[in-house]
């Protein structure tokens, strides 16, 4: 006899045995999850028991995508890395019972799963590559395109952006015929963070147009507005407006912080790079010992307190000395890195000027004793504000010594002068064109 059963919100029509079978199939999974960290060889056995079931049906296939995920886990948990690509190629011929949308979910899920394990990317990449042959050859587009969009990301964490703009071009071809919205803002978003990297601006500006003009003709899912609301403020921050830069990070925070999303605290940091670079160090310590940064405090934070702390200080030894402390925290995020250069060059020059200031004419060794640097780095730090503007002087390359010169007070006599000559001119155009119609 029929019955109809509540399922996940919907009502399925399911006879008595296929009802029994996917009870069944619940409990072992259930099971199987209690021994996920106990025992997980039968745990793994449990899984494979339940994917490998020949039934078939809608309710049934939904606990078979579960155990799938779930032994993926398992073998991420153990860096059996190996066992998941063989997992990967297990489990193709269930793909042909399942909606296209929910294959691109297990795949992408099964190849992040190869992320987490300590030195996988390089297997995670070939992961990818093996899937997209065989999407080729099974002529499954929508997941090809998918795997290929994850593949040109791989390529811009792996720094290998000459392979990932190359993909991305191709996929903007095939992708913008089908009209796929959802995937042209990821790929979109992809180019514009590669560029960004090779430091093309003005193509990454173009390719977050697109992808924030895409995504308001359709839903887009809030962590990867996120994503958008980030690159926006790291665009912005390459112009200098911090102001702008720090709404855009506030709000891809909020989004990653509700998500418990990893990418929340890199957020966060940038919205203090924001305060430390508009000269609002000194709302830094309150930031991070509000509720806002609680749930985050630890190195990632510490590094921004401390270079908070030595650029209201103006103290570029102790800036230095932050930086080489929490190396590791700042090599791993481009921007922090990059906008921190640029502060370390300001707090040079800054101490620099105070330092030359009670000179008028001083060796450079001395300049370079008192602010504990090598000779070379503080000449052409010094050429290039001399360069800029910044400071008045020459360099004496011969004797080894700095020039300044005073400063003298700007004299409006001479600029009067020419001012008086260039109106005594107009006066006697005029009045030479009045002449000439006289005669």
């Amino acid at each position: 006899p029929l019955e109809k059963m509540a399922h996940g919100g919907h009502d399925v029509e399911m006879d008595e045995a296929t009802r029994t079978k996917l009870d069944e199939m619940i409990e072992t999974l259930d099971r199987a999850k209690t021994l996920h960290t106990l025992k997980p060889k039968e745990a793994e056995a449990l899984y494979k028991s339940i994917f490998t079931d020949a039934c078939e049906g809608e309710e049934l296939n939904k606990v078979k995508e579960q155990s799938i995920c779930k032994l993926g886990e398992l073998y991420a948990d153990q860096q059996r890395v190996e066992d998941i690509q063989k997992l990967m190629v297990q489990i193709r011929p269930f793909f042909n019972s399942i909606p296209k949308a929910k294959t691109a979910k297990i795949v992408r899920t099964l190849i992040d799963l190869v992320a987490k394990v300590p030195g996988g990317q390089q297997a995670q990449l070939q992961l990818c590559i093996d899937t997209i042959e065989w999407c080729k050859t099974e002529k499954r587009t929508f997941l090809r395109h998918r795997v290929q969009s994850k593949l040109a990301n791989m390529y811009f964490e792996a720094k290998d952006f000459t392979a990932a703009l190359a993909l991305v071009g191709e996929l903007l071809r095939e992708v913008k015929k089908l009209d796929d919205k959802p995937l042209l803002v990821e790929i979109h978003l992809v180019e514009s963070r590669t560029y960004h990297q090779i430091r093309n601006l003005a193509r990454s500006k173009a390719a977050l147009t697109s992808a924030r003009t895409t995504a308001n003709a359709i839903y887009c899912p809030p962590l990867l507005q996120a994503l958008i609301d980030a690159q926006s403020g790291t665009l912005h921050a390459e112009e200098k407006d911090y102001k702008t830069a720090y709404s855009y990070f506030f709000e891809a925070f909020e989004a990653q912080k509700s998500a418990e999303h990893p990418g929340a605290i890199t957020n966060l940091k940038h919205m203090l790079l924001c305060k430390i670079m508009t000269d609002a160090a000194d709302e830094v310590p309150l930031m991070l010992d509000g509720k806002l940064a609680l749930k985050f405090a630890g190195a990632e934070l510490d590094v921004m307190r401390e270079i908070a702390k030595s650029y209201q200080d103006r103290n570029l030894e102790k800036f230095i000395k932050a930086q080489d402390k929490y190396k590791d925290q700042l090599e791993s995020d481009p921007v922090t890195k990059f906008h921190l250069k640029n502060l370390h060059d300001t707090l040079l020059q800054q101490n620099l000027c105070r330092l030359v200031e009670p000179f008028s004419t001083v060796q450079m060794s001395h300049v370079a004793k008192l602010i504990d640097l090598p000779v070379p780095v503080v000449e052409s730090t010094l050429s290039q504000m001399i360069l800029d503007k910044k400071f008045k002087g020459i360099l004496d390359a011969g004797q080894g010594a700095l020039i300044a010169y005073q400063d003298t007070p700007d004299n409006s006599t001479y600029e009067t002068g020419i001012e008086v000559i260039e109106n005594m001119g107009k006066v006697v155009d005029s009045l030479y064109t009045r002449a000439a119609h006289l005669s």
